[in-house]
């Protein structure tokens, strides 16, 4: 770990950044500065910024090079579309990067390269990133606070996925007998179990190639290191999900960066109390790579999170009626940027083995890029899909023909082949920005009985069109009842 606070070290590594951006000729160089106290948004508080040297045997990227304060920060690659997906219809841009370091205060960053940078883009768009377009070939950001963005200088082909982590405290010592440790360095345990009272510590600096298993209550995952699924192939690994926690309360999963998954990569099964805070999965490696799926469980909160996924990056599923609990209730997702290559943001339902899938919130979120429908709600085998709540939320629009779908349907994941019901859904507060499409909202029951009733739109604008009854974007079909949009309420049908 490396730590670079003094106001001389600044000025002595400001000094050797100037030198390295001279001699910057390939790749992208980025300096992370901690700014003085009278840098923007500083508050009197001088920046803290902590790095983590990779290990020796990890291939790095050649396409970026960060620098902080004049120490390097290493950079992290990512694979997209292993075999057997390689090669056909799907272009998610290639391989990507990314990079963690830890901040307090505010931070510069400066970033150049050889590739042509004036049209960059960073998404999300944030209040606390101030970035300045120094030349062809070099940018600068100001960072007032911790954030994860992506650094898109060319859309989604080789993106630097940037993660500025606030400062971890409270990091458990090796050699406690409750703590499973890895320290800085590659290692390959393949199969990590914990059991009750436990904490799996991932150190800055070490990769572990893993999955882990958790079974019990009272257990943490935590640190700033790599939990990395990506030696197995498509949905080979030895447990099934990077991370599956099964029949389990109070877990938490905070710190760590999580990189190509060969399956399901969060599954909280049968589990109540989970939180995964600052998380960082970075996949599309393989289908079937959903980012955080809570199946049968109740009171997750996913909060403070970015999720590159191919698959869905939030699925609600109930996969069994055995538990003595099997709903999927109070489920919160908050505070987090998303990002799906192929198929939803959220999908809610499709596997529906569970009387109420309900409590559901979806709050101050950034979609920077998806595919398929963003907000696909389909409950079927009788389950009741009910008091969901959307907010506050931005979404970065490529011309996709549908955004919303609100339908009960049969499907083949589905054992009762009945349709669900759909009550109580509110979307508030929500903005699609970006290129024209259709972005069709799309609300339908399934029958007299299968229903969809009690929808609010409020405060819903798409291309800074505000959503009404009479808008041509939104789809109202039958067996609905009490749907609300804008100012009009749309008569049952």
């Amino acid at each position: 770990m490396r730590t670079v606070s003094s106001s001389a070290e600044r000025r002595f590594f400001a000094t050797e950044i100037d030198h390295i951006v001279g001699l910057a000729t390939l790749g992208i160089a980025v300096a992370v500065l901690a700014m003085s106290s009278q840098g923007r948004g500083a508050a009197g508080n001088a920046g803290k910024v902590v790095t983590y040297p990779a290990p020796a045997g990890e291939v790095l990227s050649s396409d970026y090079q960060v620098q902080t304060a004049g120490q390097k920060v290493d950079v992290y690659t990512a694979r997209v579309l292993d075999p057997p997906f390689a090669g056909k219809e799907y272009d998610y841009g290639g391989p990507y990067s990314f990079a963690n370091f830890d901040m307090s205060g505010p931070v510069a960053v400066r970033i150049t390269s050889s590739r042509p940078l004036r049209n960059t883009v960073i998404r999300p768009s944030l209040p606390q990133v101030h970035m300045t377009v120094e030349d062809d070939h070099t940018l600068s950001l100001m960072l007032d606070r911790p954030c994860k963005i992506s650094v898109e200088p060319d859309g989604k082909k080789g993106p630097l996925l940037l993660f500025a982590n606030p400062l971890e405290t409270d990091a458990p010592k090796q050699g406690d007998p409750n703590v499973v440790y890895f320290g800085p360095g590659v290692h390959k345990p393949e199969k990590i179990s914990l059991k009750s009272d436990q904490t799996l510590y991932l150190a800055g600096g070490a990769v572990v190639k893993a999955e882990v298993l958790v079974e019990g209550s009272n257990i943490r995952i935590r640190g700033r290191g790599i939990l990395d699924g990506s030696d197995w192939e498509w949905r080979k690994g030895p447990i099934g999900n990077l991370i599956g926690i099964r029949n389990s309360n109070d877990v938490e999963v905070n710190g760590i960066t999580l990189r190509g998954s060969s399956h399901w990569t969060i599954v909280p099964r049968n589990s109540r109390n989970v939180t995964i805070r600052n998380v960082k999965i970075c996949n599309s490696r393989v289908q079937n790579d959903d980012g955080i799926n809570p199946c049968n469980s109740q009171d997750v909160l996913i909060t403070d999170c970015f999720i590159r996924s191919d698959d869905d990056c939030v699925a609600l599923k109930g996969l069994d009626l055995g538990g003595s609990n099997s709903n999927v209730e109070r489920i919160t997702v908050e505070n987090s940027t998303l990002w799906c290559d192929r198929a939803r943001i959220f999908l809610l339902g499709h596997e529906s083995r569970a009387e109420f899938m309900r409590g559901v919130t979806l709050r101050n979120l950034d979609i920077i890029h998806f595919s398929m429908t963003a907000f696909l709600l389909e409950p079927g085998e009788d389950m009741h899909l009910e008091d969901v709540t959307a907010e506050d939320i931005r979404i970065h629009g490529e011309g996709q023909r549908e955004l919303i779908r609100l339908r009960p349907v049969v499907n083949q994941y589905m054992r009762k082949k009945v349709p669900g019901f759909i009550r109580g859904v509110q979307f508030r507060n929500v903005t699609l920005e970006g290129k024209p499409g259709e972005y069709l909202v799309q609300i339908e029951g399934a029958d007299a009985e299968h229903n969809v009733q009690d929808v609010t739109f409020e405060n819903a604008s798409i291309l800074g069109e505000k959503l009404t009854k009479g808008s041509s974007r939104v789809k109202i079909g039958e067996y609905t009842k009490n749907i609300h949009i804008g100012e009009d309420t749309a008569p049952g049908r």
